[in-house]
């Protein structure tokens, strides 16, 4: 049994799986179908978008013989200090205040920040439903922003921030039914290739 199972397959098995077009197609229709259903059955949770504009004024901080490397520099530096108090206890505290979470569950990936640097910054949160994650995303932005407003210790006094997008924020899915059907499409086309070639094997 051992001996059969490590034995390689032969190239006229390979090829006869690969002319077999009807297995693959069925097997991504039946996946495809198996997705659909459990998406159904169990969607992903609600991810909402809020939107902060960050400017850190690089053209005043560094306003004479400017190089793209010290530009650069300079931004991935100040860029990591305001990520590193986006998910602080200062923020988060404040925001579990507001929603009524403990930190401790906001840090179990609930929350999602995106695009981090100079420009905009998305917050994304999730949750079961659509208001829920709206209300989350838009308090971490509002407490992120309200902080930063207060220029903390380690953050330039010349950055600017503005809250863009506070309300009717952008609702969807966290995955996409597209990813589904696509994702079981091909898992479903490989498990039936793969089986009909195991069983075709074991009746040799």
């Amino acid at each position: 049994m051992q001996k059969w199972l490590l034995k390689p397959p032969k190239s006229e098995e390979f090829l006869r799986l690969l002319m077999a077009w009807r297995v693959w197609v069925a097997g991504a229709v039946v996946g495809a179908v198996v997705a659909a259903l459990v998406y159904i059955v169990a969607p992903p949770r609600y991810r909402a978008q809020a939107t902060v504009l960050v400017d850190q004024n690089v053209e005043q901080v560094i306003p004479e013989e400017r190089s793209d490397l010290l530009i650069s520099t300079y931004l991935q530096r100040e860029t990591d200090k305001l990520v590193e108090l986006a998910w602080s206890d200062q923020v988060l505290t404040q925001l579990s205040t507001v929603i009524g979470i403990p930190v401790a569950g906001l840090r179990d990936g609930r929350l999602y920040l995106s695009q981090p640097g100079d420009g905009s910054w998305h917050f994304l949160a999730s949750a079961p439903d659509a208001d829920t994650a709206s209300a989350i995303a838009s308090a971490w932005a509002r407490s992120f922003s309200e902080i930063v407003q207060t220029k903390p210790t380690g953050i330039s006094t010349l950055l600017e921030i503005n809250f863009t997008q506070e309300q009717d924020l952008p609702v969807e899915r966290a995955v996409s039914v597209g990813v589904y059907v696509f994702s079981g499409s091909l898992l479903g086309a490989a498990l039936l290739a793969f089986g009909l070639l195991f069983i075709d094997r074991r009746d040799a």
